[in-house]
C-alpha cells in the first residue's frame, strides 16, 4: 500500500511538472519581439497593434520597436530578442544572404518610394552633377538610385547616405539636390515644397515592397503562431484599404506627422498581403548584379507562402 502511495505521489508529480514545463514553453513561443519601420509601409501592423488585434490572438510582444530604415531593422534580426519583422524587402533579402534565418510569409505592401528635388529640376537629366540623398548600400531607394543613374545614363551624380527624416532637413537646408526617399517621408518633402520627380512604380512595375518576415525557429516551433500573425496581418490590410480616412489618423499619430500627409502617400502605395516568386527573384537577382548579395540565392528559398495559402 505504502509503494502505491508513493507511486501515484510520483505520477502526478510527473503530471505536473510537464504541465509546468509545457506552460511555459508555450509562454515563450507567444511572448515575441517584433520590429517595423518608422513609415507607412507597416501600415498593418501599425493599425493591428492601436486595435488590440494580436492581443486578441493571443500574441503578446515582449518587444515593439521601430527602426528609421529596413537597412537598420536588418541588423537588428541578428538578435535574438527580434523574431517578427515588418521589413522593406531589400534589407529582408540582405539579412537572409548573411545568414540570419528568417522566412518571408506575407507581403505588406507594393510600391512606395518617391525621388524629390528642388523645385527647379523638373527631369532626370536636371539630375546630373547633382547630389542626391539615400540610405545605406543594399536599401531599396538605393536599388531605385542605381537603377536610376544606369538606366536614363546620370552622370557625376554625388550620393550621400543619411536617414530619410535628416535627408528631408539636408533638401530644406540644401545641402542635398534631390532624395530618393521611402515613404511616407517622400510626400512630408513634397508637402514642404519639392517636386516629385518619379515613383517607384513608374519605373519598376510590380516591384514588391515591404514583407512580413519571422525567424525559421518560430515557425519550426510555433506555426500556430506565425499562422496568426498572417491573419492579423491580413486583417489589418483589408481595414487599412477600406478606412483610409481613420487609417490615416492612427499613422499620423504614430508617425508625428499630419493625416492629410499620410493621405496622400498612401494613395502611392499599394497595400496587399499578396507576394509572388517572381518579384523576389527579380529584386535578388539585381542585388546580385550590384554585388551585394552573392549569385545563386533562389526566391522559394525565402518564401514560406504555406500561411497565405490557409487563409
Amino acid at each position: 500500500m505504502k509503494i502505491s502511495s508513493i507511486l501515484v505521489f510520483l505520477i502526478i508529480a510527473g503530471i505536473l511538472l510537464l504541465a509546468v514545463f509545457t506552460a511555459g514553453y508555450l509562454q515563450k513561443q507567444t511572448n515575441i519581439g517584433m520590429a517595423v519601420e518608422f513609415n507607412d509601409h507597416a501600415a498593418s501592423s501599425y493599425v493591428a497593434k492601436e486595435k488590440g488585434w494580436y492581443e486578441d490572438e493571443g500574441i503578446d510582444f515582449t518587444t515593439y520597436e521601430s527602426y528609421a530604415t529596413g537597412m537598420r531593422l536588418a541588423s537588428a534580426m541578428a538578435r535574438g530578442d527580434i523574431q517578427i519583422a515588418y521589413i522593406c524587402l531589400s534589407p529582408a533579402i540582405l539579412a537572409y544572404s548573411r545568414g540570419v534565418p528568417i522566412k518571408i510569409v506575407a507581403g505588406t505592401h507594393k510600391y512606395g518610394y518617391g525621388l524629390v528635388a528642388r523645385p527647379e529640376i523638373t527631369k532626370i537629366s536636371d539630375l546630373n552633377g547633382k547630389i542626391i540623398g539615400c540610405v545605406r548600400e543594399g536599401g531599396m531607394v538605393d536599388l531605385l538610385l542605381n537603377r536610376l543613374i544606369e538606366e536614363c545614363n546620370l552622370k557625376d551624380v554625388k550620393i550621400r547616405r543619411m536617414v530619410p527624416s535628416k535627408q528631408v532637413i539636408a533638401l530644406e537646408t540644401g545641402q542635398l539636390d534631390a532624395s530618393f526617399l521611402p515613404e511616407h517621408h517622400a510626400t512630408i518633402a513634397e508637402s514642404k515644397g519639392f517636386y516629385m520627380l518619379i515613383k517607384s512604380q513608374d519605373m519598376w512595375p510590380d516591384m514588391q515592397g515591404s514583407v512580413l518576415v519571422v525567424k525559421t525557429d518560430l515557425i519550426e516551433n510555433d506555426p500556430e503562431t506565425v499562422k496568426k500573425l498572417v491573419r492579423v496581418t491580413q486583417k489589418a490590410t483589408n481595414w487599412v484599404n477600406e478606412n483610409p480616412d481613420n487609417t490615416s489618423i492612427i499613422l499620423a499619430d504614430v508617425l508625428d506627422t499630419t493625416p492629410e500627409v499620410i493621405q496622400r502617400s498612401m494613395n502611392r502605395l499599394n497595400y496587399t498581403t499578396e507576394i509572388n516568386r517572381e518579384s523576389v527573384q527579380e529584386m535578388i537577382d539585381y542585388m546580385a548584379k550590384l554585388g551585394y548579395i552573392d549569385e545563386g540565392i533562389k526566391a522559394e528559398d525565402i518564401l514560406d507562402a504555406r500561411f497565405l495559402r490557409e487563409l
